[in-house]
Protein backbone atom coordinates (compact mmCIF):
# COMPACT_ATOMS: atom_id res chain seq x y z
CA UNK A 1 0.00 0.00 0.00
CA UNK A 2 1.60 3.46 -1.20
CA UNK A 3 0.94 6.43 0.81
CA UNK A 4 -1.40 8.37 -1.77
CA UNK A 5 -3.47 4.93 -1.06
CA UNK A 6 -2.99 5.54 2.82
CA UNK A 7 -4.48 8.91 2.75
CA UNK A 8 -7.39 8.25 0.21
CA UNK A 9 -8.33 5.09 2.92
CA UNK A 10 -8.24 7.62 5.83
CA UNK A 11 -10.26 10.46 4.11
CA UNK A 12 -13.02 7.62 3.39
CA UNK A 13 -12.90 6.41 7.05
CA UNK A 14 -13.44 10.23 7.93
CA UNK A 15 -15.99 10.67 5.41
CA UNK A 16 -18.27 7.89 6.87
CA UNK A 17 -17.89 8.40 9.97
CA UNK A 18 -19.38 12.24 9.41
CA UNK A 19 -22.06 10.65 7.31
CA UNK A 20 -23.12 8.55 10.55
CA UNK A 21 -22.38 11.47 12.87
CA UNK A 22 -24.83 13.20 11.49
CA UNK A 23 -27.20 10.52 11.05
CA UNK A 24 -26.29 10.46 15.28
CA UNK A 25 -27.03 13.98 15.66
CA UNK A 26 -30.25 13.44 13.92
CA UNK A 27 -31.50 10.97 15.97
CA UNK A 28 -30.27 12.63 19.31
CA UNK A 29 -32.23 15.34 18.37
CA UNK A 30 -35.89 13.73 17.52
CA UNK A 31 -35.72 11.12 19.98
CA UNK A 32 -34.62 13.41 22.89
CA UNK A 33 -31.65 10.64 23.77
CA UNK A 34 -29.72 12.32 26.86
CA UNK A 35 -28.24 10.63 29.91
CA UNK A 36 -29.10 13.07 32.05
CA UNK A 37 -31.88 12.92 30.93
CA UNK A 38 -33.01 9.70 31.21
CA UNK A 39 -31.23 10.12 35.17
CA UNK A 40 -33.24 13.03 36.21
CA UNK A 41 -36.79 11.52 34.60
CA UNK A 42 -36.40 8.52 36.64
CA UNK A 43 -34.95 10.46 39.89
CA UNK A 44 -37.51 13.35 40.10
CA UNK A 45 -40.62 11.45 38.16
CA UNK A 46 -40.07 7.90 38.61
CA UNK A 47 -40.54 7.63 34.42
CA UNK A 48 -37.94 5.13 33.30
CA UNK A 49 -39.16 6.04 29.47
CA UNK A 50 -35.73 7.68 28.67
CA UNK A 51 -33.38 5.05 30.67
CA UNK A 52 -35.45 2.25 29.25
CA UNK A 53 -34.46 3.67 25.45
CA UNK A 54 -31.25 4.30 26.80
CA UNK A 55 -30.66 0.78 28.03
CA UNK A 56 -31.63 -0.17 24.42
CA UNK A 57 -29.07 1.88 22.82
CA UNK A 58 -26.53 0.34 25.40
CA UNK A 59 -27.85 -3.25 24.40
CA UNK A 60 -27.96 -3.31 20.56
CA UNK A 61 -24.01 -1.77 20.85
CA UNK A 62 -23.28 -4.59 22.87
CA UNK A 63 -24.94 -7.23 21.25
CA UNK A 64 -23.59 -5.84 17.55
CA UNK A 65 -20.15 -5.88 19.11
CA UNK A 66 -20.03 -9.05 20.55
CA UNK A 67 -20.74 -10.33 17.08
CA UNK A 68 -18.54 -8.55 15.01
CA UNK A 69 -15.91 -10.23 17.57
CA UNK A 70 -16.64 -13.54 17.13
CA UNK A 71 -16.59 -12.86 13.62
CA UNK A 72 -12.74 -11.86 13.60
CA UNK A 73 -13.73 -8.18 12.44
CA UNK A 74 -12.35 -6.78 15.29
CA UNK A 75 -10.97 -7.54 19.06
CA UNK A 76 -11.52 -5.68 22.33
CA UNK A 77 -7.83 -5.54 22.71
CA UNK A 78 -7.49 -2.88 19.96
CA UNK A 79 -9.84 -0.34 21.39
CA UNK A 80 -8.65 2.24 23.75
CA UNK A 81 -10.11 0.74 26.76
CA UNK A 82 -7.90 -2.09 26.40
CA UNK A 83 -5.70 -1.48 30.05
CA UNK A 84 -3.81 -3.86 32.21
CA UNK A 85 -3.71 -1.52 35.04
CA UNK A 86 -7.14 -0.21 35.48
CA UNK A 87 -7.32 3.74 37.25
CA UNK A 88 -10.22 2.36 39.25
CA UNK A 89 -10.26 5.85 41.51
CA UNK A 90 -9.91 8.35 38.38
CA UNK A 91 -12.49 6.48 36.23
CA UNK A 92 -15.18 6.62 39.58
CA UNK A 93 -13.77 10.08 40.32
CA UNK A 94 -14.40 11.58 37.21
CA UNK A 95 -17.38 10.11 36.52
CA UNK A 96 -18.59 11.64 39.40
CA UNK A 97 -17.64 15.15 38.47
CA UNK A 98 -18.82 14.84 34.97
CA UNK A 99 -22.21 13.41 36.25
CA UNK A 100 -22.07 16.71 38.73
CA UNK A 101 -21.32 18.89 35.22
CA UNK A 102 -23.70 17.49 33.45
CA UNK A 103 -26.95 18.38 35.66
CA UNK A 104 -25.35 21.93 36.13
CA UNK A 105 -24.61 22.10 32.70
CA UNK A 106 -28.38 21.24 31.14
CA UNK A 107 -27.30 18.35 29.65
CA UNK A 108 -23.84 15.76 28.60
CA UNK A 109 -21.89 16.75 25.40
CA UNK A 110 -23.93 15.08 23.06
CA UNK A 111 -26.91 16.95 24.35
CA UNK A 112 -24.58 20.29 24.53
CA UNK A 113 -24.00 19.84 20.75
CA UNK A 114 -27.58 19.44 19.66
CA UNK A 115 -28.62 21.94 21.59
CA UNK A 116 -26.27 24.31 20.33
CA UNK A 117 -27.54 22.97 16.88
CA UNK A 118 -30.83 23.79 17.98
CA UNK A 119 -29.63 27.16 18.20
CA UNK A 120 -29.21 27.79 21.82
CA UNK A 121 -25.97 29.83 22.64
CA UNK A 122 -26.27 28.41 26.66
CA UNK A 123 -24.53 25.44 25.38
CA UNK A 124 -21.54 27.24 23.33
CA UNK A 125 -20.48 28.50 26.60
CA UNK A 126 -20.95 25.00 28.03
CA UNK A 127 -18.89 23.57 25.47
CA UNK A 128 -16.45 26.57 25.59
CA UNK A 129 -15.86 26.00 29.27
CA UNK A 130 -16.10 22.29 28.82
CA UNK A 131 -12.93 22.48 25.68
CA UNK A 132 -10.65 24.54 27.88
CA UNK A 133 -10.90 22.12 31.25
CA UNK A 134 -10.49 19.08 28.96
CA UNK A 135 -7.39 20.52 27.80
CA UNK A 136 -6.07 21.75 30.85
CA UNK A 137 -6.36 18.17 32.14
CA UNK A 138 -5.18 16.48 29.77
CA UNK A 139 -2.35 18.48 29.02
CA UNK A 140 -2.32 22.08 31.35
CA UNK A 141 -1.40 22.48 34.99
CA UNK A 142 -4.35 20.09 35.91
CA UNK A 143 -3.06 17.28 33.85
CA UNK A 144 0.31 16.98 36.38
CA UNK A 145 -2.08 17.14 39.40
CA UNK A 146 -3.93 14.05 37.94
CA UNK A 147 -1.13 12.12 36.38
CA UNK A 148 0.93 12.73 40.17
CA UNK A 149 -1.73 11.79 42.39
CA UNK A 150 -4.98 9.77 41.27
CA UNK A 151 -3.65 8.37 37.98
CA UNK A 152 -1.28 6.50 40.27
CA UNK A 153 -4.02 4.26 42.35
CA UNK A 154 -4.82 1.65 39.98
CA UNK A 155 -5.83 -2.20 40.42
CA UNK A 156 -4.43 -5.03 38.37
CA UNK A 157 -6.65 -5.96 35.51
CA UNK A 158 -6.24 -9.52 36.48
CA UNK A 159 -7.61 -12.41 33.73
CA UNK A 160 -8.82 -9.00 31.06
CA UNK A 161 -9.81 -5.34 31.29
CA UNK A 162 -13.33 -6.94 29.76
CA UNK A 163 -15.83 -9.18 31.04
CA UNK A 164 -15.85 -11.65 27.81
CA UNK A 165 -11.73 -12.01 28.83
CA UNK A 166 -13.21 -12.79 32.48
CA UNK A 167 -15.26 -15.38 31.06
CA UNK A 168 -12.82 -17.24 28.56
CA UNK A 169 -10.53 -17.75 31.86
CA UNK A 170 -13.33 -18.77 33.88
CA UNK A 171 -14.79 -21.19 31.61
CA UNK A 172 -11.82 -21.93 29.35
CA UNK A 173 -14.30 -21.13 26.30
CA UNK A 174 -12.08 -19.42 23.20
CA UNK A 175 -11.99 -15.99 23.41
CA UNK A 176 -14.39 -14.94 20.30
CA UNK A 177 -17.41 -17.39 21.36
CA UNK A 178 -16.32 -15.91 25.29
CA UNK A 179 -17.34 -12.21 23.76
CA UNK A 180 -20.04 -13.70 21.76
CA UNK A 181 -22.11 -15.06 24.87
CA UNK A 182 -20.71 -12.65 27.03
CA UNK A 183 -22.57 -9.95 25.18
CA UNK A 184 -25.79 -11.82 24.37
CA UNK A 185 -25.98 -12.73 28.46
CA UNK A 186 -25.47 -8.86 28.90
CA UNK A 187 -27.96 -7.50 25.91
CA UNK A 188 -30.81 -10.12 26.85
CA UNK A 189 -30.80 -8.81 30.78
CA UNK A 190 -31.15 -5.60 29.10
CA UNK A 191 -33.73 -6.31 26.76
CA UNK A 192 -35.66 -8.44 29.42
CA UNK A 193 -35.93 -5.11 31.39
CA UNK A 194 -36.97 -2.83 28.47
CA UNK A 195 -39.31 -4.68 27.20
CA UNK A 196 -40.57 -5.73 30.67
CA UNK A 197 -43.32 -3.58 30.68
CA UNK A 198 -44.10 -2.06 27.63
CA UNK A 199 -46.48 0.79 28.77
CA UNK A 200 -43.45 2.80 29.67
CA UNK A 201 -41.62 2.45 26.64
CA UNK A 202 -42.94 3.45 23.17
CA UNK A 203 -42.06 2.25 19.81
CA UNK A 204 -40.82 5.05 18.71
CA UNK A 205 -38.24 4.81 21.62
CA UNK A 206 -37.64 1.52 20.96
CA UNK A 207 -36.63 2.17 17.61
CA UNK A 208 -34.84 5.40 18.02
CA UNK A 209 -32.19 3.62 20.80
CA UNK A 210 -31.90 0.64 18.15
CA UNK A 211 -30.96 2.87 15.87
CA UNK A 212 -28.82 5.01 18.04
CA UNK A 213 -26.59 1.81 19.17
CA UNK A 214 -26.48 0.37 15.77
CA UNK A 215 -24.75 3.75 14.68
CA UNK A 216 -22.52 3.06 17.42
CA UNK A 217 -22.02 -0.68 16.24
CA UNK A 218 -21.41 0.74 12.64
CA UNK A 219 -18.57 3.50 13.94
CA UNK A 220 -16.94 0.39 15.37
CA UNK A 221 -16.93 -0.80 11.80
CA UNK A 222 -16.11 1.86 10.37
CA UNK A 223 -12.75 2.14 12.54
CA UNK A 224 -12.09 -1.22 13.37
CA UNK A 225 -12.55 -2.85 9.88
CA UNK A 226 -12.07 -0.21 7.25
CA UNK A 227 -9.82 1.68 8.90
CA UNK A 228 -7.29 -0.92 10.09
CA UNK A 229 -4.05 -1.16 7.84
CA UNK A 230 -1.99 -4.46 8.92
CA UNK A 231 1.05 -2.54 8.44
CA UNK A 232 1.85 1.15 7.79
CA UNK A 233 3.69 1.54 4.45
CA UNK A 234 6.45 3.68 6.81
CA UNK A 235 6.45 2.04 10.16
CA UNK A 236 5.47 -1.31 8.99
CA UNK A 237 3.01 -1.53 12.57
CA UNK A 238 -0.62 -2.11 12.13
CA UNK A 239 -2.35 1.20 12.67
CA UNK A 240 -5.99 2.68 12.58
CA UNK A 241 -6.85 5.27 10.50
CA UNK A 242 -7.48 9.13 11.70
CA UNK A 243 -7.89 8.20 15.62
CA UNK A 244 -6.66 10.53 17.99
CA UNK A 245 -5.21 7.56 19.94
CA UNK A 246 -4.21 5.48 16.97
CA UNK A 247 -6.22 2.56 18.41
CA UNK A 248 -9.33 1.58 17.24
CA UNK A 249 -12.31 3.92 18.53
CA UNK A 250 -16.07 4.69 18.20
CA UNK A 251 -17.94 7.73 19.67
CA UNK A 252 -16.67 9.91 22.09
CA UNK A 253 -17.61 13.47 22.60
CA UNK A 254 -15.62 15.62 24.96
CA UNK A 255 -11.54 15.23 24.07
CA UNK A 256 -12.52 15.94 20.64
CA UNK A 257 -14.64 18.73 21.45
CA UNK A 258 -11.15 19.88 23.35
CA UNK A 259 -8.85 18.97 20.20
CA UNK A 260 -11.53 20.99 17.86
CA UNK A 261 -11.10 24.75 20.53
CA UNK A 262 -7.14 23.61 19.77
CA UNK A 263 -7.47 23.09 16.53
CA UNK A 264 -9.22 25.67 15.51
CA UNK A 265 -6.41 28.24 17.75
CA UNK A 266 -3.29 26.25 16.38
CA UNK A 267 -3.98 24.60 13.03
CA UNK A 268 -0.86 26.58 11.30
CA UNK A 269 1.32 25.45 13.62
CA UNK A 270 1.51 22.52 11.38
CA UNK A 271 1.29 19.79 14.44
CA UNK A 272 -3.07 19.26 14.28
CA UNK A 273 -4.39 17.10 12.03
CA UNK A 274 -8.26 15.71 11.78
CA UNK A 275 -9.36 12.67 13.71
CA UNK A 276 -12.94 11.21 13.48
CA UNK A 277 -13.60 11.68 16.75
CA UNK A 278 -13.32 15.72 15.45
CA UNK A 279 -15.52 14.78 12.41
CA UNK A 280 -17.92 13.38 14.79
CA UNK A 281 -18.69 16.39 16.60
CA UNK A 282 -19.13 18.56 13.73
CA UNK A 283 -21.27 15.62 12.45
CA UNK A 284 -23.61 15.38 15.48
CA UNK A 285 -23.78 19.36 15.44
CA UNK A 286 -25.03 19.51 11.97
CA UNK A 287 -27.19 16.50 12.09
CA UNK A 288 -29.02 18.46 14.95
CA UNK A 289 -29.08 21.64 12.79
CA UNK A 290 -30.62 19.97 10.49
CA UNK A 291 -32.78 18.23 12.38
CA UNK A 292 -34.18 21.23 13.97
CA UNK A 293 -34.76 23.51 10.75
CA UNK A 294 -36.72 20.24 9.39
CA UNK A 295 -38.72 20.51 12.18
CA UNK A 296 -39.23 24.18 12.30
CA UNK A 297 -37.82 24.26 15.72
CA UNK A 298 -34.81 26.22 15.28
CA UNK A 299 -34.18 29.47 17.43
CA UNK A 300 -31.36 31.39 18.84
CA UNK A 301 -31.57 30.65 23.01
CA UNK A 302 -29.36 32.51 25.24
CA UNK A 303 -29.10 33.42 28.91
CA UNK A 304 -30.95 36.15 31.15
CA UNK A 305 -29.62 35.91 34.42
CA UNK A 306 -26.24 36.12 36.05
CA UNK A 307 -26.62 33.23 38.11
CA UNK A 308 -27.55 30.50 35.12
CA UNK A 309 -24.51 31.60 33.47
CA UNK A 310 -22.26 31.03 36.09
CA UNK A 311 -24.46 27.41 36.95
CA UNK A 312 -23.28 26.41 33.25
CA UNK A 313 -19.64 27.55 33.49
CA UNK A 314 -19.35 25.41 36.42
CA UNK A 315 -20.92 22.20 34.47
CA UNK A 316 -19.16 22.87 31.83
CA UNK A 317 -16.06 23.17 33.58
CA UNK A 318 -16.67 20.00 35.50
CA UNK A 319 -17.48 17.66 32.72
CA UNK A 320 -14.34 18.53 31.06
CA UNK A 321 -11.95 18.01 34.02
CA UNK A 322 -14.47 14.73 34.73
CA UNK A 323 -14.22 13.52 30.94
CA UNK A 324 -10.54 13.61 30.71
CA UNK A 325 -10.52 11.48 34.13
CA UNK A 326 -12.76 8.83 33.53
CA UNK A 327 -11.56 8.66 30.13
CA UNK A 328 -14.62 9.20 28.24
CA UNK A 329 -18.16 10.69 28.79
CA UNK A 330 -21.42 9.80 29.15
CA UNK A 331 -20.99 8.58 25.12
CA UNK A 332 -17.57 7.86 25.19
CA UNK A 333 -17.85 5.42 28.18
CA UNK A 334 -21.70 4.96 28.40
CA UNK A 335 -22.57 3.50 24.94
CA UNK A 336 -18.56 3.10 23.30
CA UNK A 337 -16.95 1.17 25.93
CA UNK A 338 -19.61 -0.66 27.64
CA UNK A 339 -20.49 -1.86 24.32
CA UNK A 340 -16.95 -3.75 24.74
CA UNK A 341 -18.40 -4.88 28.10
CA UNK A 342 -14.84 -3.53 29.56
CA UNK A 343 -15.00 -3.40 33.26
CA UNK A 344 -13.44 0.30 33.36
CA UNK A 345 -16.22 2.10 31.48
CA UNK A 346 -18.53 0.21 34.15
CA UNK A 347 -16.77 1.76 36.90
CA UNK A 348 -17.17 5.29 34.96
CA UNK A 349 -20.88 4.85 34.58
CA UNK A 350 -21.27 4.03 37.61
CA UNK A 351 -19.87 7.24 38.79
CA UNK A 352 -21.58 9.01 36.14
CA UNK A 353 -25.07 7.93 37.36
CA UNK A 354 -23.78 8.52 41.07
CA UNK A 355 -22.68 11.97 40.51
CA UNK A 356 -25.38 12.92 38.67
CA UNK A 357 -28.29 11.82 40.93
CA UNK A 358 -26.20 13.26 44.16
CA UNK A 359 -26.67 16.51 42.24
CA UNK A 360 -29.78 16.09 41.07
CA UNK A 361 -30.94 15.22 44.99
CA UNK A 362 -28.87 18.62 45.65
CA UNK A 363 -30.96 20.56 43.65
CA UNK A 364 -34.33 19.11 44.68
CA UNK A 365 -33.50 20.00 48.32
CA UNK A 366 -32.00 22.75 47.51
CA UNK A 367 -35.41 24.37 45.86
CA UNK A 368 -37.40 22.93 49.06
CA UNK A 369 -35.70 25.22 51.30
CA UNK A 370 -35.97 28.07 49.34
CA UNK A 371 -39.44 27.30 48.44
Amino acid sequence: MTLDQLQLQALGVLGLTLVLSVLMGALFHRSHFCTMGAISDWVIMGDAHRAKQWAMAVAVAVLGFGLMSWLGWVTPGNTIYANTQIPWLSLLLGGVIFGSGMVLGSGCTSKSLVRLGGGNLKSLVVLMAMGISALATLRGLTAVWRVNSIDLVTVDSGMGAFLGQWFSHVTHIAQPWSNLLSAFAVASLLFLWVFKDRRTLGRSAILSGAGIGGVVVLLWWVSGVLGYVPEHPQTLEPVFLATASGRMEAMSLTAPVAYGWDALMYFSDGGKRVTTGMVMVMGVLLGAFCSAQWQGTFRWEGFTQTADLGRHLLGGALMGIGAVMAMGCSIGQGLSGLSTLSLGSGLAVIGIVLGAVLTLRWEMHRAELLA
